[in-house]
């Protein structure tokens, strides 16, 4: 096996693109690779200094949280590499239908086809430079389009995409494969 040393290598990472208010009630967005999980009904995200950080300390912490996807990469990617802060049109080069979310104070974009409602309840290693975020799932809104037979989200129907942080590219998400709690029972 080769060997390439400490990477963040985490795969798959997810393209989470992040809604907040600004200072005048306009919407914004960021995309942020580095999160995940934190425990059963929390998430964690590591922010950098943006707009969207100071954003975050406006409205309590508030924000949402959309999956990107194939269809939604373009733009997704656009408000990863483009700052509010030097073009404020950002939002509008987008294209995206922009809602209120009904339990955050938050922007919803309705072309996601899934998206968490969220509220800060921990700021880990705060500094000049940013801080790992600890968040409530408040809230997940799913397009009913995306929604399988039992009414639950369709994973595979999203076209959800992840970054690939070693070859810098976004890949979308294949098809399901197996059961989880269930298939590795065949080797009891």
């Amino acid at each position: 096996m080769k060997s390439f040393g400490s990477k963040p290598w985490m795969l798959p990472q997810p393209v989470l693109v992040i809604g907040t208010y600004d200072k005048d009630g306009k919407a914004n967005a960021m995309n942020a690779a580095w999160g995940g999980t934190w425990d059963a009904g929390q998430i964690m995200i590591s922010m950098g200094g943006h707009a969207t950080t100071e954003n975050l300390n406006l409205n309590d912490g508030e924000f949402t949280v959309a999956f990107a996807t194939e269809k939604t990469m373009v733009a997704s990617d656009f408000v990863g590499i483009v700052s509010a802060k030097k073009d404020p049109a950002k939002m509008e080069k987008t294209g995206w239908t922009v809602e209120k979310a009904p339990s955050v104070k938050a922007p919803l974009f309705k072309e996601f086809p899934m998206t968490m409602e969220c509220r800060i309840v921990n700021k880990i290693d705060e500094s000049e430079t940013g801080y790992y975020l600890v968040a409530d799932v408040v809230n997940i809104l799913c397009d009913e389009a995306y929604l399988n037979e039992a009414g639950k989200p369709d994973v595979e129907k999203m076209g959800i995409i992840t970054f690939d942080p070693v070859n810098h590219g976004y890949i979308r998400l294949g098809e399901k494969v197996g059961q989880a709690f269930s298939c590795g029972g065949a080797l009891k």
